[in-house]
């Protein structure tokens, strides 16, 4: 195998454990989303997402610069907003129908 073999394999690895990760990010969101609707709570909480971007951008060290860690992150939380409103309206619990 060469090495750029080696680093797409690599990479292949990694995308399924961010795959993973971001399934389980989802789920939690969905909870949240359960138990906002028991709280009437609105689904948009953006003191919340704030305290969520200042977090991974204190947390980044590189190569990504805090700009796409951000615009990353954003993308990430939008879709997770979309899965609890889902959630709250009650759509299914995993994001399928």
């Amino acid at each position: 195998m060469n090495d750029l073999d080696g680093w797409r394999k690599r990479i292949d690895e990694i995308d399924q454990e961010l795959l993973t990760l971001l399934n389980e990010r989802s789920r939690c969101a969905v909870e949240i989303g359960h138990i906002k609707k028991k709280l009437n709570l609105p689904a948009w909480q953006p003191q919340r997402e704030a305290e969520i971007l200042r977090n991974v951008v204190k947390s980044n060290h590189g190569p990504l610069d805090d700009a796409a860690v951000r615009r990353l992150f954003e993308r990430i939380i939008d879709e997770a907003r979309a899965l609890e409103r889902h959630s709250m309206e009650g759509g299914s619990r995993d994001g399928k129908e």
